[in-house]
């Protein structure tokens, strides 16, 4: 059962954390699974202006951090540690102050409209908990909501449409929950199995996109009926596209993490409309986008091992990478810049082993 008075406390909250002070400085946190460190990115200069090390916190070097969402006001921050089953939150100081155990989290998304954290299961969990949480992060108390499907991974929340979305990565199953009762809508999709990596959903709330990492397409569905999202395209983007960010009401950003690149794709006519390539993409993997600036995470050599469907560990020439040129490729995981107008890089900052999520406000 839900504890709804306690729902309506927690409302209360909302018009404070609106009317807070919005923080000057931008930044951008880099989750480096393999090192158990957080990298913190000043989104103005470009450079890292510190390093959270995991293990000095008390947590073991198999920690694996892996995600990171930041409160609305970049208040806090939050990472998700698949080897400690666990999620931190961090202040502005980058100074921990709260944790709730959570087994095998994955992705995390802050609500924007109340002081509730969403969090999903890890990939590298074979056979996971089928629920999703919710974590007040005033408290750092956790609900869980049952989905029931298996390997609950893609997750997003809209604070206009009040929908959690969730998705299983072995079968062709999606939910959407009301995000007060938790009530689900399930969905069945068509075809091989997508696994669905992860969602976005466009700033005015019409489109929500998923990206499936086995078949290559981003999947485009209109929300009209947000309890039944409607899928209107699937579009081929290439070897296993990742985590997706809007730019604006049609244009979705991600990485392709087989092919090195990252693309665009305008969700209205279905069209790849742009293509970005480096060297330093050496399987890209999270995206997020400040002033205009799209920050993208690859997890480098000796990056992500993942069971695949079957539960088996996925290699290297598996996972996309087998005939890809080495000899311009980073020797560690980056975090790579772009010029969102034209395409440039503008920085390449060098993270450590296996940079995975990566988040901003």
């Amino acid at each position: 059962m839900r504890m709804l008075n306690s729902r309506a406390l927690g409302a209360l909250t909302i018009g404070a954390l609106v009317a807070a002070p919005v923080a000057a400085q931008e930044y951008v946190y880099a989750a480096v699974q393999g090192d158990a460190q957080v990298a913190v990115i000043d989104a103005s200069t470009l450079e890292e202006v510190q390093r959270i090390d995991l293990q000095e916190l008390g947590f073991s070097e198999n920690a694996k951090p892996h995600h990171i969402a930041v409160d609305p006001d970049g208040s806090h921050w939050y990472v998700s540690m698949i080897g400690e089953n666990r999620v931190l939150r961090f202040d502005r100081d980058n100074e921990l102050v709260g944790q709730v155990e959570f087994e095998v989290p994955g992705l995390l998304i802050r609500a924007s409209d109340s002081d509730r954290l969403y969090v999903g299961r890890s990939m590298a969990a074979v056979n996971p908990p089928t629920s999703i949480g919710e974590i007040d992060v005033t408290a750092m108390s956790l609900e869980e909501a049952d989905v029931f499907f298996p390997r609950p991974h893609a997750l997003e929340y809209s604070a206009e449409l009040g929908r959690i979305f969730s998705a299983s990565l072995a079968q062709n199953q999606m939910g959407s929950l009301d995000a007060e009762s938790f009530e689900m809508e399930l969905q069945n999709l068509e075809g091989p199995v997508h696994t669905l990596v992860q969602f976005a959903i466009s700033p005015d709330a019409s489109t929500l996109v998923a990206t499936g990492e086995m078949t290559g397409q981003l999947l485009i569905f209109d929300l009209a009926d947000p309890a039944q999202p409607a899928l209107r395209a699937s579009v081929s983007v290439g070897a296993r596209p990742w985590h997706p960010v809007f730019s604006d009401d049609r244009t979705v950003w991600f990485a392709v993490k087989g092919d090195n690149a990252v693309v665009a794709v305008d969700v209205r006519t279905g069209e790849v409309v742009r293509r970005l390539e480096s060297p330093s993409l050496y399987a890209p993997h999270g995206s997020t986008i400040v002033d205009g600036k799209l920050f993208v995470s690859s997890n480098g050599p000796g990056g992500m091992s993942m069971p695949g469907m079957g539960g088996g560990a996925m290699d290297h020439a598996a996972m996309g990478h087998g005939d890809m040129e080495m000899a311009d490729a980073p020797e560690v995981g980056t975090v790579t810049v772009f010029d969102l107008a034209t395409g440039e890089v503008l920085a390449v900052l060098e993270m450590g082993t296996n940079a995975t999520g990566i988040g901003s406000r």
